[in-house]
């Protein structure tokens, strides 16, 4: 279908002035009724996934209502789905609103994983969906205002201590503040160093069950011989060296939530009684023969690939279906758009005063470097490598000497306009570094004028580099 621009955006300002809404549906009476009801917003129709994608990239529009039954699928919600990932991978910013009327708990809860912003049954109540549309407006204007003041060197946490600004982290942070009220268990997939305990901490604090306990084990960390003491207690003289009756951390986080870190290190026969906790929510201990009733949430979270390790008879595939109601992957560090930096002056602020009282920021050089680093270790490795950087400096400024990084290509770009804006970016800092942050110098290297360069600064979001 082709891409159609509301005839009625210029209404209340020129052209382009309004904020974009993309509406993806293929019933084009249902989509002209969308698109003459939002004349508050400049909206583009799409009615497949392709053309969803071509508008994405021309328009980057803010917000986008998705229907799932898409062609060439209308009946199913594959399609569907394939376009939310697809408009997610591109423009993880983005709000996306989605609507079916196909096994509607189900694709809420999944397209809610998945990272849209809210979910719609269908039939559409227009009223009761521009509210959800006027919502995602304002939350994405926050969300960039936050952007730009983290790019300036201001800091944005979430979830009670969160440090991020990235439109990617913002989404997991937005997720897990709708499942958390849902009491469901959720899994947490992330590599090492992205923050998953944090998160984890988040989806307690959230909930229903914030001012019940919220009790974490490493289940790596535990020989297996021991994990299930850990679990699930003991009665005294269980075993020898049991002098005494101890709870297990499921006993000892009733009525909260119980956080299994790296669940993919339960062994096959403990995963049998945790399996059967989490079905009829009785314990007994090791030694014992009395149930025991316990209400304790289960948020789990590992680094291996679970649906590989169900298929080769590692992990249970019921108990990977129990744990894993909600899963929410958590980006790489070297995926959160900015994040580098701005936890660079976090980490930095709060390791000097004690490490190094001179250091007072972060070299040109240095920025550069951490934004173009891989960061295989995430935010642990980034959280180390500073503060050896700040014990290491001799200067005010922690160097990319200091650090010892090397550069990094770039990823996969959504359009000419931004890419553009990365290399714009780039040669802008490097010029200020040369020229010590003279602008009229920095601007002479660019070979543009003084007036063009405050521009740039100014629509770049850059005042604060």
């Amino acid at each position: 279908m082709t891409v159609h621009n509301h005839p009625e955006g210029q209404i209340g300002g020129r052209a382009g002035a309004l904020p974009k809404l993309l509406i993806v549906e293929d019933d084009e009476g249902l989509a002209r009724q969308l698109r003459w009801a939002y004349n508050a917003y400049e909206v583009i129709v799409a009615g497949d996934r392709q053309s969803a994608i071509d508008a994405l990239r021309a328009e980057e529009p803010a917000v986008v209502t998705l229907d799932l039954g898409l062609p060439p699928d209308p009946d199913g919600t594959s399609e569907g789905f394939a376009t939310l990932d697809a408009i997610l991978a591109l423009k993880p910013d983005t709000k996306v609103i989605v609507a079916s009327g196909h096994g509607a708990r189900e694709s809420a809860l999944r397209a809610i994983a998945s990272g849209a912003y809210d979910f719609y049954r269908k039939p559409v109540e227009i009223d009761e969906l521009g509210l959800i549309v006027g919502r995602a407006f304002a939350l994405h204007a926050l969300e960039a205002e936050n952007a730009r003041l983290a790019a300036a060197g201001g800091e944005t946490t979430v979830l009670g201590g969160l440090v991020t600004a990235a439109p990617e982290m913002l989404k997991v942070a937005r997720t897990i503040e709708r499942v958390a009220s849902a009491d469901v268990s959720v899994m947490l997939l992330g590599a090492s160093g992205t923050g998953k305990e944090l998160l984890a901490r988040g989806v307690h604090e959230k909930s229903r069950r914030a001012k019940g306990a919220f009790v974490a084990i490493n289940c790596a960390a535990i020989p297996e011989t021991l994990l299930e003491s850990e679990l699930f207690g003991h009665e005294k003289g269980a075993f020898t060296g049991a002098v005494r009756t101890t709870e297990g951390k499921i006993e000892l986080a009733q009525g909260g939530t119980l956080f299994l870190d790296e669940i993919g290190d339960v062994p096959l026969p403990l995963q049998v009684k945790l399996l059967r906790f989490l079905q009829e929510r009785v314990i007994e201990r090791i030694g014992g023969r009395k149930p025991i009733a316990v209400d304790t949430r289960i948020v789990c979270a590992t680094h291996q690939d679970v649906d590989a390790m169900v298929a080769d008879g590692r992990f249970r595939e019921d108990l990977y279906y129990r744990l894993a109601e909600i899963v929410i992957r958590i980006p790489t560090l070297a995926e959160r758009t900015g994040d580098a930096a701005l936890l660079a002056r976090h980490f930095l602020t709060k390791m000097a005063p004690q490490l190094n009282p001179q250091v007072r920021g972060l070299a040109p050089d240095a920025l550069a470097a951490i934004g173009d680093w891989r960061w295989l270790g995430n935010v642990r490795e980034l959280e180390n490598r500073m503060k050896r950087a700040v014990i290491m400096a001799e200067g005010k400024l922690v160097t990319a000497t200091d650090l010892d990084l090397e550069g990094k290509g770039e990823g996969e770009l959504l359009n000419l306009r931004t890419a553009r804006e990365i290399a714009d970016k780039r040669a802008i800092r490097a010029a200020i570094a040369r020229s010590e942050g003279n602008i009229s110098a920095a601007a002479r290297l660019l070979g543009i004028s003084r007036p063009t360069l405050y521009d740039l600064l100014k629509s770049y979001g850059m005042q604060g580099d």
